[in-house]
């Protein structure tokens, strides 16, 4: 507001400043059209118009682009349990911290006692069976039994090893160790651990609620290894390479810079021109969260541009212009296309024209020239 109201103050000031007086005095007037704006000699000395050159010089480029924060696969699980059952206890919640080994739940069907009978019952028949191999193994090497008696101890004998050790494995899959199992210690109930420390973000089942194999009862994520996913047009990705460096952000924060660099630049562009470029935090903070959308800035390389000082551009109706010197009086508002803005100068995109470039531009007080040209526009 304060800003207006100066140039305002200046735009009555040109237009009010010294000129001939007495009634035979010519007047002179500023001359306005659409595009263009003349003023007196003494009208431009005293809104303290200043004009210069184009100057061409390097400016560094800026990528914006938006993505979300991921973890790697191997770092997101979803539990499941082998065989179905009846969850007995939990005390997860979403956002709870666990440690690898710690019991998410506790399952119970009768399937578990079963399970344990077979194997207990099948070791046992093992011990007797390895007893009478072992029995025909010396009547045979005596002669006092046939081939075919000890041949067929010994099938059967290694025909119930299978057998153990494939049981034995069944119960390792569902939290049983075989070696600690006996006739006085058969349990209905067994446990469901955490294959990973990290944090719970799902719980898919509750108390008494029957689940099957295929039902996924809990899913952890551990941050340990958390990254940044961005999406980029594949015109950009010439500019990018592995280990660039690259601001991020959040919306909530966009002051707060977490510093990342580029871990891996996908091969495969997908149907909208787009790729996939995973970076890795420089540095870890607990506000990160997978699936949390960011900002990041990653400055590409320095290039040439043709340049002018942010005070030669003005802005007017969602447009850029600047205001080109035709005569020693005359100027002619064009409109620009600008670019990346770095220690107070500015890139123009368009016009690219040669003959514009040679041009001189008002550098200063741009805006009292904005000023008059609309100000007349609205009189008229």
């Amino acid at each position: 507001m304060q800003k207006l109201i100066y140039i305002t103050v200046l735009f009555n000031m040109i237009l009010s400043c010294s000129s001939p007086k007495g009634e035979n005095a010519p007047v002179q007037e500023t001359i306005i059209d659409q595009n263009k704006v003349t003023l007196t000699v003494a009208q431009i000395r005293s809104a303290g118009l200043q004009t210069d050159t184009v100057e061409v010089k390097e400016i560094s480029s800026h990528l914006r682009v938006a993505g979300k924060v991921d973890v790697p696969p191997q770092n997101m699980v979803s539990v499941s349990f082998p065989l179905g059952g009846y969850l007995k206890s939990t005390e997860l919640l979403p956002g709870v911290y666990v440690r690898r080994g710690a019991v998410l739940g506790v399952l119970e069907d009768i399937q578990f006692i079963q399970m344990q009978q077979d194997y207990l019952t099948a070791k046992s028949r093992m011990d007797f069976l390895q007893s009478d191999y072992l029995r025909q193994q010396q009547l045979n090497a005596s002669k006092a039994s046939s081939d075919k008696a000890f041949q067929q101890a010994s099938s059967e004998y290694k025909s119930q090893q299978i057998q153990v050790s494939a049981l034995e494995q069944k119960l390792s899959l569902i939290g049983l160790n075989p070696a600690k199992l006996s006739a006085t210690n058969i349990s209905k109930k067994v446990n469901i651990y955490s294959p990973i420390s990290g944090y719970v973000t799902k719980v898919n089942v509750n108390i008494g609620k029957y689940v099957s194999p295929t039902d996924v009862l809990f899913e952890l994520v551990n941050p340990s290894d958390i990254h940044l996913v961005l999406t980029v047009f594949q015109k950009d990705i010439e500019d990018l390479k592995i280990g660039q460096k690259v601001l991020t952000f959040t919306n909530s924060d966009s002051a707060r810079k977490i510093p990342a660099t580029i871990l891996l630049i996908s091969q495969d562009i997908a149907a909208d021109g787009t790729t996939e470029v995973h970076c890795h935090f420089d540095e870890t903070t607990h506000m990160l969260i997978p699936g949390m959308f960011m900002n990041a800035t990653i400055n590409i390389r320095n290039r040439k541009s043709v340049t002018l000082p942010e005070a030669a551009v003005v802005s007017y109706q969602n447009k850029h212009y600047v205001f080109q010197a035709t005569g020693d009086s005359t100027f002619n508002m064009v409109e620009v296309e600008t670019g990346e803005t770095e220690d107070g100068s500015v890139s123009l995109l368009k016009p690219a024209e040669a003959e514009f470039r040679k041009g001189r531009f008002v550098v200063q007080n741009a805006y009292s020239l904005l000023m008059a040209m609309k100000n007349k526009s609205d009189d008229e």
